[in-house]
């Protein structure tokens, strides 16, 4: 009997990455990683409403986000 694949991805699913770990939740991580998005200068590439259009990001993921940018010299486009 085949297992259901989407419990197997839940239950099993490691990011590659460690980018903006402990910054902003999992949901919006794996929405950005899902989007090729793996640094602060590629996510510069990108406008706050592209990126607020992702599953899992909200106006608190976005406020992190911006703080966390604002510390790095880094900004969305306009």
């Amino acid at each position: 009997m085949a297992k259901c694949l989407s419990s197997i991805c839940a239950v099993h699913y490691v990011a590659n990455g460690d980018f903006l770990k402990g910054i902003i939740a999992m949901p919006a991580r794996r929405a950005l990683e899902k989007e090729k998005i793996n640094s602060l200068e590629k996510l510069s590439d990108y406008s706050e409403k592209e990126i607020i259009n992702l599953h899992g990001f909200g106006k608190n993921t976005i406020e992190k986000l911006k703080v966390y940018m604002k510390e790095n010299n880094v900004s969305f486009k306009d």
